[in-house]
């Protein structure tokens, strides 16, 4: 009687591991693993320039050099108020005073001032930059044109890679004689916006953490003449592409 006891025991155990999903894997049994992995895109235009303006002005003294500093940056924000730029889409960055000790200004003060421009509108970016260096500033960096949503854009292309995944089990398990039976897990790799870059939902190894420390620092604000005609640089907005990745585990069962 003992003995079939564990028998009966041992019996209910070998079936319940026949029968226990595969947690290493997700899969249950007599199901099959795919991994697939895909990309996707989108396209949208920018609808945001951004720059950087701003002016140095020298003197004997460091508070002439300041008073000179304050006095253009007035007349420079005043130009961009008139040409329809509002306060709030103007940002102080930067506000130094220094003496300097080398060169033909030896001895001088140095003030400078720098501030970022916002414009909801690219396509009149090139106007307010005309107006800043007509109105002084010879402190110029950009403009950058982005999006006011990059996430939405983002989301675009990761429906568009997930579609494409999907598609692509679909072929694999068609050619198989399978069907897809659930999707087990969705990993985002990652991918690129434009110039900026984005993270996928895996960590960064050593390598790529490294190279990213020994990035050398952006480069200094350029200076710039005022142009000599009242022209407007071309600007030329175009698209940003959204590029991503994404890696698609399904389950696939037999017909």
């Amino acid at each position: 009687m003992k003995n079939a006891v564990l028998l009966a025991a041992a019996s209910l155990t070998l079936a319940a591991c026949g029968d226990r999903v595969d947690e290493a894997r997700g899969v249950d049994h007599g199901e099959t693993l795919l991994s697939v992995s895909a990309g996707g895109q989108a396209e949208s235009r920018p609808d945001r320039a951004q720059f950087n303006a701003g002016i140095e002005t020298f003197s004997r003294s460091a508070t002439a050099a300041s008073e000179a500093n304050a006095k253009k940056i007035e007349e420079i924000v005043a130009a961009l108020r008139e040409l329809g730029v509002a306060e709030e889409d103007i940002q102080t960055q930067n506000v130094s005073v220094r003496r300097i000790e080398w060169g033909d200004r030896k001895g001088q003060y140095q003030a400078s001032n720098v501030f970022e421009v916002t414009m909801d509108n690219p396509d009149r970016a090139g106007a307010a930059i005309s107006t800043v260096t007509e109105a002084g500033a010879n402190i110029l960096s950009g403009p950058s044109l982005t999006m006011s949503d990059p996430e939405a854009v983002a989301n675009l292309a990761y429906a568009d890679a997930y579609k494409a995944a999907r598609k692509r089990a679909e072929a694999y398990a068609e050619a198989a004689g399978m069907e897809i039976s659930r999707v087990l897990y969705i990993r985002d790799a990652g991918g690129q916006q434009g110039s900026t870059w984005l993270r996928g939902a895996q960590a960064m190894n050593d390598a790529m953490v490294e190279s990213a420390a020994a990035a050398p620092p952006p480069p200094p604000f350029a200076r710039t003449v005022a142009p000599q005609d009242h022209g407007s640089p071309g600007m030329m907005v175009g698209t940003t592409r959204s590029q991503v990745y994404i890696q698609v585990d399904f389950a696939l069962k037999g017909k």
